[in-house]
């Protein structure tokens, strides 16, 4: 007998405590966590996303920034070698373009964009040669886009 008082005895204070009341709140600091993570991951990628083709820009003083909503024309230019008027590699957006098809195909695009979108983005290596980027403002200027040449400005990158 006095083991069965004993042992109900423990469990018959139980039973006339108040059970603690449920927390209704949510925790949010996991939340902000997994945030903060996904705003450092898309601050840094965002910057890898701009353009895939290495191009050295020259430096020069003046330009304003790029605010569209829609992505501008750009059109790039790398010398592969040798002197002036060699070679060069064009790149329409990622895509590279011969020579021979550029105007076609940058005609065939402006009849497509609206005139507030006639803005092509010249992306020239700095070791490509004036005549060439010449040129090519030239075939620009035929096709009816107003042309940009895209710098680093002298004091960032």
């Amino acid at each position: 007998m006095a083991m069965s008082m004993a042992g109900s005895s423990g469990g018959g204070g139980r039973r006339g405590r108040r059970r603690a009341a449920v927390m209704a709140e949510i925790n949010v600091t996991p939340m902000v966590d997994v945030m903060l993570v996904l705003l450092i991951i898309f601050m840094v990628a965002a910057p890898l996303m701009t353009s895939n083709i290495d191009i050295d820009l020259p430096i020069a003083s003046g330009g304003k920034s790029i605010a569209q909503n829609t992505p501008p024309l750009t059109l790039s230019v790398k010398r592969t070698g040798g002197s002036c008027n060699s070679s060069v590699e064009l790149y329409l957006g990622d895509a590279p373009i011969s020579a021979a098809d550029l105007l076609p195909k940058i005609k065939a695009i402006r009849e497509t964009r609206s005139d507030t979108d006639a803005v092509v983005y010249l992306r020239g290596d700095k070791d490509v040669c004036y005549t060439d980027m010449m040129k090519l403002l030239g075939q620009i200027r035929t096709a009816g886009f107003k042309a940009n040449i895209v710098i680093i400005p002298e004091g960032g990158s």
